[in-house]
């Protein structure tokens, strides 16, 4: 027997986790439900939050990103949803984040120091990053780990001097207390100062936090702020920064990593806590592999109506059948959209992705070119209904949120999570908005 929901989102990444908080959210009565394959994209992103960094010309970075939304080409998802619902589903994220998050008190993209030495601007940033942003013209410490040679604070602190930041920086490297080889997990470190694990250091046992400290102190200068990569603790992060901080008497903050990234983790466990307690089902490890309409076919006006979906459950196939159907299953690096010598698809519902003919036409020879595939996904009416090639809904009860929608190139915009953000918010709003209708 199938199972039953109002809504059923397709996706657990950013978009699809806001997508269906905010169908429970505008309808708490609603059966809401998330079905996720794979480990959410979240644990390889940065944790920051951005709306737009730079403009679709390269120009920026963007003291006001909310100015230039306007300008941007109809096709892109923020001019589909509107300004307004760009703000309306940022307030929403910060409701669900809470102090884990700051950033809301103003407009004005933040300058967040990232590990590569650059400066990052972003809308929305973890707490724990706060104290280190470049705007802030206090001078700063980088602290790295000879284990994790992800970050080189030597070579951050240079990067970000020549990159012209209000404040000195320095690096250095130590060795982190209790880690002696460089193929520990960040959990590893984060779970070493959440517990505060005795170690051994300098042929005496102490605190990880303690130790810490210790080999950052004789390090310290006239610096009167401490940047450390984000493995500050996982489950207790702010009473990690809180000790050390008062164990060296400056602020502290964590600089962005790449993946595998603890600051997504977190936003991670973020979103799937406030999931549990809204009361949405996730059905986790399970694929969808195909889609039933209902009997009778297409309506007159708005396309196919979607009955059902089928789901792998360890080789079952079992159906699951909702009102409302939100897609959030990524773009090209999430293989929500896929490609082959024939061309550019989407692999569940078979949905048009608009893309040229010729394969050479997909790309440049600039490497550091606009590259057409970078914008390639579904486009969606202003209701985020993806359309078949005449312009028209695909299905009338499935709508499309996140990367696999096309249009824009957030990599180099710096929109990616706040598109997912976006768009999540607004498909699970109207998606919940249908079944009370």
């Amino acid at each position: 027997m199938a199972i039953e929901d109002d809504v059923l989102v397709v996706g657990g990444g950013l978009a699809g986790a806001t997508a269906a908080l905010a169908a429970k959210d505008a309808d708490p009565d609603a059966r809401v439900r998330l079905v996720t394959y794979k480990q959410s994209t979240l644990r390889h992103a940065s944790g920051l939050i951005d709306v737009l960094g730079y403009g679709p010309d390269g120009d920026g970075p963007l003291v006001d990103p909310f100015d230039a939304l306007v300008n941007l080409p109809e096709s892109h998802p923020y001019r589909r949803v509107g300004v307004d619902a760009v703000r309306e589903a940022l307030s929403f994220f910060d409701g669900v984040a809470g102090d884990a998050y700051a950033g809301n008190h103003t407009d004005r993209n933040a300058l967040v120091p990232t590990a590569g030495g650059t400066v990052k601007p972003t809308a929305r940033y973890p707490a724990a990053t706060a104290a280190g942003l470049a705007s802030d013209e206090r001078d700063a410490l980088f602290v790295g780990f000879e284990t994790l040679p992800a970050f080189d604070a030597p070579r951050s602190a240079s990067h970000l001097e020549a990159a012209g930041v209000p404040f000195s920086t320095r690096g250095e490297t130590v060795s982190f207390p209790g880690i002696d080889r460089d193929d520990a997990k960040l959990v590893r470190y984060a779970h070493l100062l959440d517990e505060d694990e005795r170690v051994r250091t300098s042929g005496r046992r102490m605190g990880a936090r303690t130790a810490l400290a210790t080999a950052v102190d004789a390090r310290l200068g006239e610096e009167s702020r401490i940047g450390f990569p984000a493995v500050l603790g996982d489950e207790r992060p702010a009473e990690v920064r809180s000790y050390l901080a008062d164990a060296l008497g400056v602020d502290v903050f964590e600089v962005p990593t790449g993946p595998p990234s603890l600051a997504g983790m977190r936003l991670e466990d973020v979103l799937f806590d406030a999931l549990s307690d809204d009361g949405v089902r996730v059905t986790a490890g399970v694929p969808v592999i195909d889609y039933e309409l209902v009997a009778g076919g297409a309506s007159e006006s708005d396309g196919d109506r979607i009955d059902h979906v089928v789901v792998d459950r360890h080789g079952s196939e079992i159906p699951h059948r909702a009102d409302q159907y939100v897609l959030a299953t990524g773009g090209l690096v999430g293989k929500g959209v896929k490609s082959d010598r024939d061309g550019v698809f989407e692999p569940i519902f078979d949905c048009h992705v608009p893309q040229a003919d010729d394969r050479y036409d997909w790309f440049v020879d600039d490497v550091f070119g606009e590259q057409p595939y970078a914008r390639f996904g579904l486009e969606p009416d202003r209701d985020l209904r993806p359309l078949d090639p005449n312009g028209e809904p695909e299905f009338s009860n499935l709508r499309a949120a996140g990367a696999v929608l096309g249009g824009y190139d957030f990599a180099a915009e710096k929109s990616g999570a706040g598109v997912s953000i976006a768009t999540g918010y607004v498909a699970g709003t109207r998606a919940a908005e249908e079944v009370s209708r």
